[in-house]
C-alpha cells in the first residue's frame, strides 16, 4: 500500500507545539498539536485568568513531545483579539513563547446556512489557521499589531472622553425630555447659571415644577456637573500630550505637528495620533485598509461593482477622519484636496456628499500620514499664524 501521507506533494515538518486559546470568562479551552502526535489535537480545559495552570499544562504537554521524540520543542500561540486585550499575550512572550493575536474576522469561515459553531470547532479552526500562517500564507489570516503597554495607555484618554461627552449628551437629553413633559422649553443645562435659571422655571400651564421632578432633574444636573469637571481634567492631559515633544531616539513625527495645520484642533489632533498615526505603515494601502477606508469591489464574471469602504479597521479612526474632513473643508478651502472634492460633487450634480466625503477622508488620511511621518506639506493647505 502506498503511504498517500508521504507522498503529498507538500511535505510539512512539524518543529514547534502549536497551541490556540479559546477564552471566554469562565474558562480557556487549549487545543495543542505536538510532534510525535500525529494529527491529533489535544484538548484541556481550565478556569479562566488560571496563567499558573496554563504554563503547568504547557510543560506537561512539553514533557510528552519529548518523551515521544527525544527533543524539546518551542511553543507558537494563537488567541483571538477580544475582550482579554493583550495581557495574555504579554505574559506568554515573556515566557519565551511565539504569541499570535488575530483578527477574528478575518478567518475564513463556512458559508452554509446553519454554520456549527462551538468552542472546540473554533479552538480547531484557529489552530488550523496558525499553521496555515506559519507554512508561509500571509492571506490566511489578519495578525494584529500588538501595542506596547504605553501605547495602549495613551488611548485611554480620547476614548475615556468620549464616553464621557456620549453621558454628557444623553443626561442632557433626558433633562430636556422631562421637563418638556411639563411644557418647559427653552432651558439648557450645559450653561454656568444652569441652577439659577433652574429655579425659576414653571410648567407650561403656570404651576411650580413638581417635588419629586424637581428632585430628579437636580440629581441629573449634579451628574452632568460632575462629568464636566472630569471632561476638564482630561482635556488638561490631553493639552499636555499633544504638546509633548519626541524623544532624541524617536521619528521626529508627532501630534503637535498636525496642530500647525488650521483646523486640527488637540481633539482631532490626540485621536488621529493616538489610533493610527504612532504606527508604522509600509505603504498608503496599508493605511487605509487599517481605517477601514479602503474598498470593497465586487466583481464576477460580467459583475463589476462596488460595496463601499470595508469597515474592517479601527473605527475610531474612521469616524474621526470623516469629521475632520467636514472641518477640512470649512477650514482649507482653497487645498488641492477641497478642490477635489467640490469638483467631484460637481459632476454628480451635488447628489454624493456623503460618499464623496468618505473619500476625501481616505485622501485627507493619507495626506496627513505623509505630512506627519515624512514631512510632506499638503498642496494648498494653510498653517496657523505663530
Amino acid at each position: 500500500m502506498i503511504d498517500a501521507v508521504s507522498n503529498a506533494p507538500i511535505q510539512t515538518t512539524i518543529s514547534a507545539i502549536f497551541f490556540s486559546m479559546e477564552l471566554s470568562r469562565s474558562q480557556w479551552l487549549i487545543t495543542s498539536l505536538s510532534p510525535g502526535g500525529g494529527e491529533r489535537m489535544s484538548k484541556h480545559v481550565m478556569p479562566a485568568g488560571d496563567v499558573g495552570g496554563l504554563l503547568e499544562q504547557l510543560d506537561a504537554i512539553r514533557s510528552k513531545a519529548e518523551a515521544k521524540t527525544g527533543r524539546v520543542f518551542p511553543f507558537v500561540s494563537i488567541q483571538e483579539a477580544g475582550l482579554d486585550g493583550f495581557w495574555i499575550h504579554r505574559v506568554l512572550d515573556r515566557e519565551g513563547i511565539e504569541s499570535h493575536v488575530v483578527d477574528p474576522a478575518s478567518i475564513a469561515t463556512s458559508r452554509r446556512r446553519r454554520r456549527a459553531k462551538t468552542d472546540r470547532l473554533d479552538s480547531e479552526t484557529l489552530l488550523r489557521t496558525l499553521l496555515a500562517f506559519k507554512r508561509g500564507d500571509p492571506r490566511v489570516c489578519s495578525m494584529v499589531v500588538v501595542p506596547t503597554p504605553e501605547e495602549e495607555d495613551r488611548r485611554r484618554n480620547s476614548r475615556e472622553r468620549k464616553a464621557l461627552v456620549h453621558e454628557r449628551v444623553s443626561l442632557v437629553n433626558r433633562l430636556k425630555g422631562l421637563l418638556f413633559s411639563q411644557g418647559v422649553t427653552g432651558y439648557e443645562p450645559l450653561k454656568s447659571d444652569r441652577r439659577e435659571r433652574f429655579a425659576e422655571l414653571v410648567t407650561g400651564d403656570g404651576r411650580p415644577i413638581g417635588e419629586h421632578l424637581r428632585a430628579a432633574a437636580e440629581r441629573i444636573l449634579d451628574r452632568i456637573e460632575l462629568i464636566l469637571a472630569q471632561l476638564k481634567t482630561i482635556e488638561r492631559v490631553r493639552d499636555s500630550l499633544v504638546a509633548q515633544q519626541p524623544a532624541a531616539d524617536q521619528s521626529p513625527a508627532c501630534p503637535a505637528q498636525l496642530m500647525t495645520l488650521r483646523g486640527v484642533g488637540p481633539d482631532f489632533a490626540e485621536v488621529l495620533w493616538s489610533e493610527g498615526l504612532y504606527r508604522h505603515f509600509d505603504n498608503r494601502r496599508q493605511l487605509a485598509s487599517y481605517a477601514g477606508l479602503s474598498p470593497s469591489p465586487w466583481q464576477s464574471g460580467s459583475i463589476n461593482s462596488e460595496q463601499g469602504i470595508s469597515k474592517a479597521g479601527n473605527p475610531r479612526l474612521r469616524s474621526i477622519m470623516v469629521q475632520l474632513s467636514w472641518f477640512w473643508l470649512l477650514h482649507q478651502p482653497d487645498s488641492a484636496l477641497s478642490r477635489w472634492f467640490h469638483d467631484r460633487v460637481k459632476l454628480d450634480g451635488g447628489r454624493r456628499k456623503k460618499l464623496t466625503i468618505v473619500a476625501l477622508a481616505r485622501k485627507l488620511l493619507i495626506a496627513l500620514w505623509k505630512f506627519a511621518r515624512h514631512g510632506v506639506v499638503i498642496e494648498g493647505a494653510v498653517f496657523k499664524s505663530a
